[in-house]
C-alpha cells in the first residue's frame, strides 16, 4: 500500500515483539497518528462464555482508534500491549493487514459453525484509516460467503462505502447494523469526540441504510448528566434519527470503565469544571453511574422514545458492549440468527 509522502519507521520499543509486526507508518493525511502493520494468525476473537453478549465471536482488525473519543470503554485494552489509555490509544493504532485473507481461511474451516460475529465491539472497524486499508470489505465477503450472519457497530461514515456489499450479503445472510450518535452539538461533539464524523454525517448514513433497505438501530450512547441529557436536546436528537428511518434506539448512560474513567474526568476537569463534582457524587469509585440517575433517565426518555415511534425493541437481548445489562436497539443484531451458547474452546488470540 502506498500512501502519499508516507514515513516508515522502525517501530515502538513496546510494540515491536508483537507477533507478526511488520512496520509503523506514518502519513500527513493522519497527522499525529502512527499505523503499526502486523500479519495475523486469527482473527476470530471467542467471546468468554461468562459474557452476556448475544454473539460468540468478534472480529476487531484494528486497535487502537483514532476516533479518540474521550469515553471509551475499550481504552484499557492498550495498556495490554504496553501503551498508555489515553493519547497513545487515540494515536498508535494496530492494523491487522491480513485480516479479510486469515477470516477467510478460519470460517471455510470444518470446524466453523456459522455463529453470528460481530464488529465494532471493541475499536471501531469503520474509523477513518479504513478508507485506506480496506480490510472491511474482505471480511464481509468471507463471513456472507461461509454463511455467517453478522453485525457491525459504528460511528464511521467509511461504511457508506459498503452499503452495496452490505445489501448483497443481507441476501445471503442475516445482517445486524448500529450506528452510534450521542448528540447533534458540534462544539461537544468536536471536544467529546475529535475524530469522528459529524452528527449529521452519521445521521446521513443511517438515511442511506434505510433507503438501501437495510435495518439500523441507532445507539444514543453516551448519555452525559448535565451536558447531554436535557430534554429539548433529546427531543430534537430523537426527532432526526426517526426522520433518517432508524429501526430502533437504545439509549444508555456514560459507563466509564478504568482507562476511560481516568481520561474522561481529566477532560472533563479540563472543558467542564464545575460538573466534576456532580460526577463523582453519580459515579462514586464504580463504572456505572448511580441506579436513581440511570431510572431518572429512562423515565425521561420513555415519552420522548413513544412520540417519535422509537420506542420499538423487537429482541430484548441484553448485553451491550460497555454495558452489559443495556438492551441492543433493533436492527442492530442479525435478525433470525441463532444465540449460540458458550462452548468450552480455545481462546484465539486478538493478534
Amino acid at each position: 500500500m502506498r500512501w502519499e509522502a508516507q514515513r516508515i519507521d522502525a517501530g515502538q520499543p513496546a510494540l515491536l515483539s508483537l507477533s507478526g509486526f511488520i512496520r509503523s507508518v506514518r502519513t500527513p493525511e493522519f497527522a499525529g497518528v502512527t499505523f503499526h502493520e502486523v500479519r495475523a494468525k486469527s482473527v476470530l476473537n471467542r467471546v468468554p462464555a461468562a459474557s452476556s453478549m448475544p454473539f460468540g465471536w468478534t472480529v476487531n482488525p484494528y486497535r487502537g482508534c483514532a476516533h479518540a473519543c474521550t469515553y471509551c470503554f475499550a481504552r484499557n485494552s492498550h495498556t495490554y500491549l504496553d501503551l498508555d489509555a489515553g493519547a497513545d490509544f487515540d494515536t498508535q493504532v494496530i492494523v491487522k493487514i491480513n485480516a479479510a485473507e486469515v477470516l477467510a481461511k478460519q470460517v471455510r474451516g470444518p470446524k466453523w459453525t456459522r455463529e453470528h460475529v460481530a464488529m465494532g465491539t471493541n475499536t471501531d472497524p469503520y474509523q477513518r484509516a479504513e478508507g485506506r486499508y480496506q480490510l472491511m470489505p474482505g471480511i464481509i465477503r468471507a463471513l456472507a460467503d461461509s454463511g455467517t450472519p453478522l453485525s457491525i457497530l459504528t460511528k464511521g461514515t467509511v461504511l457508506a462505502r459498503d452499503i452495496p456489499l452490505l445489501a448483497e450479503a443481507a441476501t445471503q445472510i442475516p445482517v445486524g447494523l448500529g450506528v452510534s450518535l450521542a448528540l447533534l452539538d458540534r462544539d461537544l461533539q468536536r471536544s467529546l469526540e475529535p475524530g469522528t464524523p459529524s452528527p449529521q454525517a452519521r445521521l446521513d448514513l443511517v438515511r442511506r441504510l434505510a433507503d438501501a433497505g437495510l435495518p439500523c438501530g441507532v445507539f444514543v450512547a453516551p448519555v452525559l448528566p448535565w451536558l447531554t441529557d436535557g430534554t429539548e436536546r433529546l427531543d430534537e436528537l430523537l426527532g432526526q434519527i426517526a426522520a433518517a428511518g432508524a429501526s430502533g434506539v437504545t439509549v444508555l448512560a456514560l459507563h466509564l470503565r478504568p482507562g476511560a474513567r481516568e481520561w474522561f474526568l481529566r477532560w472533563l476537569a479540563r472543558e467542564h469544571p464545575d460538573r466534576v463534582a456532580g460526577y463523582r457524587r453519580i459515579y462514586g469509585r464504580g463504572s456505572y453511574a448511580d441506579k436513581r440517575y440511570r431510572t431518572w433517565l429512562a423515565e425521561r426518555m420513555a415519552p420522548l422514545l413513544r412520540r417519535h415511534g422509537l420506542d420499538r425493541r423487537g429482541r430484548t437481548l441484553t448485553g451491550v458492549p460497555g454495558d452489559e445489562g443495556a438492551v441492543w436497539p433493533e436492527g442492530s443484531l442479525p435478525e433470525g440468527a441463532p444465540i449460540a451458547p458458550p462452548v468450552d474452546q480455545e481462546q484465539l488470540t486478538l493478534l
